[in-house]
């Protein structure tokens, strides 16, 4: 590896020139570092070990079933049988069998076990950009479904920009789960996927008719199950299309740490009082209304503080990203026409449920997801996540002995390239920079180190790439070792929806150096 070569820098300055072409971080086209003959520096081989140092679930998997599948059906590849590959944590069950550094710890007995030992019927639905969520997640990370479980999911839209149709597939989803209604099932669950989806846009336009959207659907959905008899809560999972901009004025795509609706229709109109509380007391007032006994494991407690309010039925609606705001100008759910919303509001007992930091096990201040705030709403309990975890491990020096990573490393020292593929972020939940700088400075004495940024433009401020890249380039430099070798945005690289042909571009560039060309 030539240590002349300043790959941050490089590539930091083709991210400036895609930028002034109307480049954003999210959808950038691949970059790949050329030397000075024309060759691609840096790419995947077989006999090579590639650490995948994402840390969340359902964005990974499409690009690690590449590299990994034998009998991946999407594309053609290269022979690969001699590359070694691990993730950081577990993607997906089907990825049980790959090295994994933080292998999950498996929920016991969360919320849709339990009704399904009881011999209750339920049934899980959402469109796909969400559908993980309402089944891995939320089960406890157990993705086949229990016995008596039905999940269904709605294909969200594709071969559009999603702030283009901000209806999404919501139209479809609340047919799916009324149909589920005149069907009988015991507990229903669906998500509502607009807010977040929209909400992570910097369309200001699409947010507010996204809210006003989800409002009209919302209020149509829980009435409905109301009407059939149907206990129905509706919350959400963390914060995110309420705010729509940042301090600068800038629209903002990022999740918040605000507080969550919880909201309770009642067929019978009983009275009752609500408390506020945490997303992992939504279960224990599920089991509570269904009249099912909580497990010792859950260690939330009902939000129903007064009233004898059990039913048979009961339907649980999660809208994504959806908080409470400022109430002014900069808040979409104020902007909007959510007179639905509001009506809900008006008319039945609710609460507001923390869902950010140490309340969904992230760490202190930290805003929710999507992944933290279903595996809260399905375990009863607070569970701690992948970042928590890692840190830990940070902390208590774990980390530079996990045993993934010093296989890998001393496997690289033998032979074949160490490559580190990273989301360039400081504080996204689906991973941080700092993980491969610190593989790096564990991989002394490793002769050829290559990094492989994924651009966020979720979390992270649209338009900071080029610094970040400096910044890093700048630890490597200090290290002596490690170089970034090419570029490509997270809507592309960490595609969730089955577009394929994305994944192959990723792939692509990462193994046959396809994509624009720079030189450092």
């Amino acid at each position: 590896m030539d240590k002349t070569f300043h790959g941050g820098q490089a590539l930091a300055r083709a991210v400036e020139a895609a930028y002034a072409q109307g480049g954003t971080d999210y959808s950038l086209e691949p970059m790949v570092l050329e030397d000075g003959t024309g060759a691609a520096v840096g790419r995947i081989q077989n006999g090579d070990h590639v650490i995948f140092c994402c840390r969340r679930g359902e964005r990974e998997v499409e690009l690690t079933e590449a590299f990994t599948d034998k009998d991946f059906p999407h594309f053609a590849r290269p022979d690969m049988g001699e590359l070694e590959f691990a993730i950081m944590t577990m993607y997906h069950e089907k990825l049980k069998d790959l090295p994994i550094a933080f292998a999950p710890e498996r929920v016991q007995k969360p919320l849709a076990q339990v009704i399904s030992e009881a011999g209750l019927r339920q049934f899980h639905c959402s469109e796909s950009e969400k559908f993980a969520h309402v089944t891995f997640f939320f089960n406890g990370g157990v993705n086949q479904p229990f016995p008596g479980e039905t999940d269904l999911r709605v294909p969200s839209p594709k071969g559009i920009p999603f702030d283009q149709k901000p209806e999404l597939s919501l139209p479809e989803v609340s047919e799916k789960v009324k149909a589920a209604v005149d069907e009988g099932y015991d507990f229903i669950l669906t998500n509502f996927a607009n807010g977040d989806v929209i909400g992570h846009t910097q369309n200001t336009e699409a947010k507010i008719k996204a809210a006003s959207i989800v409002s009209s659907y919302v209020r149509d959905a829980a009435e409905y199950g109301k009407a059939h008899g149907y206990v129905v809560a509706v919350t959400a999972d963390h914060g995110n299309i309420e705010k729509l901009y940042t301090k600068d004025g800038k629209p903002d795509g990022a999740h918040t740490t605000n507080l969550v609706p919880f909201i309770v229709l009642d067929p019978q109109g009983r009275a009752m009082t609500l408390r506020d509380g945490r997303l992992g007391d939504v279960a224990p007032t599920v089991l509570s209304v269904l009249g099912l006994e909580k497990p010792a494991e859950m260690t939330g407690e009902s939000l129903i503080v007064s009233g004898d309010i059990t039913n048979k039925k009961m339907m649980l609606i999660i809208l994504d990203g959806w908080g409470f705001g400022t109430g002014d100008e900069g808040d979409a759910l104020f902007l909007a026409d959510t007179h639905d919303w509001d009506a809900l509001l008006a008319a039945y007992p609710n609460s507001k449920l923390r869902a950010s930091g140490e309340d969904v096990g992230l760490k202190a201040g930290k805003a929710g997801n999507s992944e933290a705030g279903h595996s809260n709403l399905g375990a009863g309990r607070i569970v701690a996540q992948d970042d928590v975890r890692m840190d830990n491990a940070i902390k208590d020096g774990s980390f530079s002995r996990n045993p993934v990573f010093l296989r890998f490393i001393e496997n690289a020292k033998k032979g074949g390239a160490l490559h580190l593929i990273a989301l360039l972020t400081e504080k996204s939940s689906h991973g941080c920079i700092d993980y491969p700088l610190m593989l790096t400075e564990m991989a002394e004495g490793v002769p050829e180190i290559y990094i492989h940024v994924i651009f966020d433009g979720r979390s992270t401020e649209p338009g900071s790439a080029p610094a970040l890249l400096r910044m890093v380039d700048e630890k490597l430099a200090a290290m002596g070792r490690g170089v970034i070798v090419d570029g490509i945005g997270r809507g592309i690289a960490l595609d969730r929806d089955g577009n394929y042909g994305r994944i192959e571009k990723a792939y692509r560039s990462l193994v046959d150096g396809q994509g624009a060309r720079y030189r450092a």
